[in-house]
């Protein structure tokens, strides 16, 4: 099975290379690079820790699978002593007094971090172009968008500056970023992966997420960083996903697809007509297809975006510069709040604080707020009737392809409906993998809550058979 982890061990483990040479190839790559993925270098804790796997090689240790392999972290994760930005001018100067739960279980299993990675600010955006640090351009293409918000997380994977990266998936930040970037992206099931140290901007659908170049990397990432955390109360206990387990589809009897998402005006042609011929090919190997109805792309559209701003108002509430961020005084204390906020928020932060501030406003949120719960329910309610005639469902990873860095910014509207295919299956909390096949950006496999076994299983058997 292909994987870059397994690959670079067995080279670590025989000495055809070092740890410190690997990880200053790696650094000097992610120095010279042209696609802004870089926030912060960690070049000289990078460096230190190869230096600790070189000398327990050379005194014959055995070292662990993850020991000594190089990845990126979205800079919206915590890590002791470094930068945490979110790519913001808020945060710019902010270092963080703690390490995130999940990056520290990869630091406890020996892998390396070389990057806090460029991303849209505080995961607004789907373009990770609302970054102090400029637009993240695409591996493929650099005259369009990177993808967002994990972009420079899926960039750095894509052009090999990283082993993995670790994004951030909110309504598909994981997910398109490594559409638009030919890579393997996991949004876990809610819960798998603890949330503490993730600055949070939905906090009901926020999840910690891999991404890499093979399913098998995706499947030993997502094993370390699983399990229950005393820091959030969201998360639960999981078993190990195995590499023997996932081998094998035979349990996959049905596969189905979204009818309106593909029965639609608003899907590219060439994606559509590359969705259809994938069900063909699933078909031609037995396995029974059924088209489904679900909720239109604008009503999911509405319904994230009514309970994301309302959650990031409320989340975000608490940086007025008092306790931390960069603070600018005025002539008085409401005075201060407001240029603070005002000056250090993006135009596309301030627009998602306003909308929620909005939804959650009295005479609004019974109107709005509530029923974006109601509707929320709803969508849950309808995977699992879903899930009830079928195993497994994919669908395109969006509806067009990556558009050309700036035509997102001048039309927000465009840029939340780039989300229509994946804020469903946010909201239903549902583990979803995106995969570099089928379409021009992808397509998404998902399965029930708890089930990631069976969405990596798919994607094994997909590999072989598009």
């Amino acid at each position: 099975m292909s994987s870059q982890i397994h690959h670079i061990h067995q080279q670590l483990m025989n000495k055809d290379i070092s740890c410190t040479a690997l990880v200053q190839e790696k650094l000097d790559l992610l120095k010279q690079n042209t696609n802004n993925t870089v926030n912060t270098l960690l070049d000289t804790l990078a460096l230190d820790l190869a230096a600790k796997v070189d000398a327990k090689i050379a005194n014959g240790e055995t070292i662990g699978l993850l020991e000594g392999i190089p990845f990126g972290i979205k800079d919206v994760y915590m890590v002791q002593g470094t930068y945490t930005t979110a790519s913001s001018d808020l945060l710019k100067n902010y270092k963080s007094a703690y390490t995130a739960t999940a990056i520290q279980k990869l630091l406890d299993a020996g892998a390396i971090p070389l990057v806090k990675e460029n991303c849209d600010s505080f995961g607004h955006g789907s373009s990770s172009e609302n970054t102090i640090f400029g637009a993240v351009k695409n591996a493929i293409n650099p005259d369009l968008v990177g993808g967002g918000s994990s972009g420079g997380s899926a960039v750095n994977v894509a052009k090999d500056y990283t082993v993995f990266s670790i994004g951030g998936d909110t309504g598909g930040s994981v997910r398109q970023p490594a559409g638009y970037n030919n890579v393997y992206g996991l949004k876990p099931t809610y819960g798998r992966i603890s949330r503490y140290g993730l600055m949070a901007y939905a906090s009901s659908t926020d999840c910690v997420g891999p991404i890499a170049k093979s399913i098998e990397d995706i499947r030993i990432v997502l094993n370390i960083m699983s399990g229950k955390d005393t820091k959030d109360q969201t998360t639960y206990a999981s078993a190990d996903i195995s590499q023997e387990v996932i081998s094998s589809s035979e349990n996959i009897k049905t596969v189905g697809y979204f009818k309106n998402f593909i029965e639609t005006d608003a899907i590219d042609a060439d994606i559509k007509s590359d969705f259809l011929a994938t069900i063909e090919k699933i078909k031609a190997k037995g396995i029974e297809v059924k088209a489904l109805d679900f909720f239109e792309s604008e009503t999911l559209v509405s319904t994230y975006y009514t309970l994301a701003m309302a959650e990031t108002a409320s989340n975000l509430s608490r940086l007025d510069g008092t306790n931390y961020g960069n603070r600018i005084e005025g002539d008085n204390l409401k005075e201060t709040y407001s240029v603070t906020r005002s000056e250090n928020f993006s135009e596309e932060s301030k627009r998602r604080i306003v909308g929620g501030n909005q939804v959650l406003s009295q005479g609004f949120s019974d109107e709005i707020y509530l029923k974006g719960l109601n509707l929320r329910d709803n969508i849950s309610e309808n995977f699992e009737k879903d899930f009830e005639e079928v195993d497994i469902i994919i669908s395109p990873v969006t509806p067009s392809t990556p558009p050309k860095i700036g035509d997102s910014l001048k039309d927000p509207h465009a840029m939340y409906l780039s989300d229509a295919y994946t804020v469903g299956f946010s909201l239903g909390q549902l583990p979803t993998l995106t995969v570099p096949q089928g379409t021009a950006t992808g397509l998404q496999i998902t399965a029930a809550k708890h089930n990631d076994e069976l969405v990596l299983k798919f994607a094994n058997f997909l590999k072989d058979t598009i």
